[in-house]
């Protein structure tokens, strides 16, 4: 058996934080390519309008909800229960929450309280983007988290 010497060790050591640094490099530059961070373009502009945007979001009393099964996603707005009466247009973005690659814009057609669209989605966890208006004008924005579980599963 051979003699270890610190030539050994040094080399040793040396290539070991050369393969955790290459990795956790290589894993940063994936992250950053694959997920921009980006919620907003000027957070300043965002933040003027807050307060009052929130106070009129809040005030028109909606809970949403999302179901996907069979290709096809339906999303409801309700009010304490009821269907929401007064939701003039309805639109999301659908997504990943790690990545924008797969961004679709679903085509939804109105029923009653329920909003669906055709939608070919694979399993994981989506995020709906909603933006909708009140008859009034009043804006709602909300992110609706989505997990759509494979075929068969329970």
């Amino acid at each position: 058996m051979r003699e270890i010497t610190g030539r050994h060790v040094l080399i040793f050591t040396v290539l070991a934080f050369g393969i955790i640094i290459g990795v956790n490099l290589l894993l940063a530059v994936q992250a950053v390519r694959t997920f921009p961070g980006l919620e907003v373009k000027n957070t300043y502009v965002a933040s003027q309008t807050f307060d009052a945007d929130r106070a009129a979001q809040l005030a028109l009393g909606w809970e949403v909800s999302a179901e996907y099964a069979d290709g096809l996603l339906a999303v409801t707005v309700t009010k304490e229960g009821q269907p929401a009466p007064d939701v003039a247009d309805l639109t999301a973005l659908v997504g990943w929450a790690t990545s924008t690659h797969d961004d679709v814009v679903p085509d939804f057609s109105r029923n009653n309280a329920t909003f669906t669209a055709p939608l070919d989605l694979v399993p994981g966890n989506w995020n709906i983007r909603l933006k909708a208006t009140s008859s009034d004008g009043s804006e709602f924005k909300q992110r609706v988290v989505l997990h759509v579980k494979a075929s068969g599963a329970g």
